[in-house]
């Protein structure tokens, strides 16, 4: 297995995501064990990009483990800041996924106004009278309202032209 390879500004970007990122792994005095690179495998998986914490003095020893890590998960070196480790790896989908993926935005068409489709909400209409159970009630909701407590309707607001396009027009 090899180590993966990305360019400076592509690095760049990623430490400014890295930036607010807790870490997701932690290698502690055992040091780089089977159930760790399973668990760095699995939080690669899901957010491609991730924080490591190893808990140890030796900065030699965390470049080793630094190496190794990104070495055995094909993954890139993206930053190295004391005990911390940032590596990334871009997601590799399969052909199953990409179904789901392509089947689940297919389910939320939208109409000619760009706003979602319609759709009914079992709202729970409440009485004035605290003896009596709330009533369900079938709503419809458009794609630009939500259903707020107390089973009101709000619609979004209409968004507002940046200033530049404003004295353009």
């Amino acid at each position: 297995m090899t180590i993966l390879e990305i360019d400076s500004s592509t690095r760049s970007d990623l430490r400014s995501q890295a930036h607010s990122l807790s870490p997701t792994v932690m290698i502690g005095a055992d040091g780089l064990t089977p159930a760790v690179i399973k668990e760095a495998d699995h939080a690669l998986h899901s957010h491609q990009l991730i924080k490591i914490r190893v808990l140890g003095d030796d900065r030699e020893a965390r470049l080793a483990i630094y190496d190794q890590v990104c070495d055995q998960l094909e993954a890139a070196k993206v930053q190295h800041i004391g005990k911390l480790l940032v590596i990334y790896r871009p997601q590799i989908l399969t052909n199953e996924e990409l179904k789901n993926l392509q089947s689940k935005s297919s389910n939320h068409k939208r109409n000619d106004e760009g706003f979602g489709a319609p759709r009914t909400v079992m709202v729970k209409k409440y009485t004035r009278n605290p003896q009596k159970r709330p009533k369900p009630v079938a709503t419809r909701v458009l794609g630009n309202e939500r259903v707020a407590a107390g089973g009101q309707l709000k619609r979004a607001k209409a968004r507002q032209p940046s200033i530049k396009k404003r004295n353009l027009g």
